[in-house]
């Protein structure tokens, strides 16, 4: 077994670092939903999983799903799986979680009364729901505690906000996931003695996939839906402008490269641990506005949602994320119209 991140252009460590750490957080995890069930089971304690009274949900389906995912993950940390196996494994991981009940199937009415359902298209919009996330985690890990840490943060304020609208269950979700990720963190920040591996960031994505869905599911409302979004903006956006970067430059979507987020806060001389600080607050920032949007109602809530969107893309563009981008469609349309060789005649100028 070879799971071992070894020192690259690319890479910010020093030293050959094991890059297990997936399977830990997974152990966490399992553990922490054991105990709850033990406790429901055995100590009368009220929950969800041996008394509860909603069955639409599968939960052991669910963890069936993360399974699959977490092993996906940690095969591609010992074996590099090719992209196209690395997806399917992410695919029949969520669709697993989809089958379970766990589904993204209807929503409240922004704009007027009743609900919007989605019928069939719940179960590929889940799916699909449940991947982009799963990937948005994977492409920002890229420094040191920065995965990590990002999701500590979301989980946090998915915990404040689900605490306050009285979802227990995703409280209890979001609570576990923060313990998860800031045992991890011990050992996961600047410099880091272990590294997550794709076995963990697909994990905390699906993690946090779940933990929305499961909020939307008790709580079917446009808030709910966008606070993840909103929270994870920076994950996201990154991730969305490296999809355009290599799109543009005819490169496939999975190829990596050195143009993230992360990367360009080092270019810019911040260092490691000044580098994920930065995303650490700005992230921190954007959670406080996800709650202010939790306690807010009709438009003000978009307005809230617009704002810290287009504040994290202007700052991500001051930044130099889109530079290579522009630079590539300008050039071309300056050669188009400027640099085309000019005729003067039969015999030149």
């Amino acid at each position: 077994m070879d799971a071992v991140d070894y020192p690259s252009k690319r890479r910010v460590n020093k030293k050959p670092v094991p890059r297990m750490g997936g399977i830990a957080m997974a152990m966490g995890i399992a553990v922490a939903l054991v105990v709850e069930i033990l406790g429901e089971y055995f100590l009368g304690w009220y929950g969800f999983y041996v008394h509860g009274t909603d069955h639409s949900i599968n939960h052991g389906g669910v963890m069936v799903g993360l399974l699959v995912i977490v092993l996906v993950g940690a095969m591609d940390d010992v074996y590099s799986l090719k992209p196209g196996v690395k997806f399917l494994g992410q695919v029949l991981g969520a669709a697993i979680i989809a089958a379970s009940g766990l589904l993204l199937s209807s929503i409240a009415n922004p704009f007027g009364a009743g609900y919007i359902e989605f019928g069939w298209v719940s179960y590929p919009l889940t799916v699909l729901y449940l991947v982009c996330f799963m990937n948005v985690i994977n492409l920002i890990d890229g420094l040191d505690g920065l995965a990590a840490g990002i999701t500590a943060i979301a989980s946090f304020f998915l915990f404040i906000i689900a605490f306050g609208r009285g979802l227990e269950e995703t409280a209890m979700l979001s609570i576990i996931l923060l313990g998860v990720t800031l045992a991890f963190l011990r050992y996961n920040f600047a410099p880091a003695s272990i590294f997550m591996g794709d076995s963990g960031s697909l994990l905390l994505g699906a993690m946090i996939g779940v933990i929305s869905l499961m909020g939307v599911m008790r709580s079917p409302t446009v808030i709910v839906m966008a606070v993840p979004i909103v929270i994870a903006a920076i994950p996201i956006a990154d991730t969305g402008a490296a999809i355009i970067r290599r799109v543009y430059h005819h490169q496939p979507i999975q190829q990596a490269d050195s143009k993230h987020l992360h990367h360009m806060l080092l270019r810019k001389g911040y260092g490691v641990r000044k580098s994920v600080v930065i995303v650490y607050a700005w992230t921190t920032l954007l959670g406080v506005g996800a709650w202010v949007m939790s306690s807010t109602h009709g438009i003000t809530v978009f307005v809230v949602m617009a704002v810290m969107i287009a504040a994290s893309f202007l700052i991500l563009w001051k930044l130099g994320i889109f530079d290579k981008v522009l630079r590539h469609h300008y050039h071309g349309r300056h050669t188009r119209q400027e640099d085309k060789p000019k005729f003067y005649g039969k015999h030149g100028r």
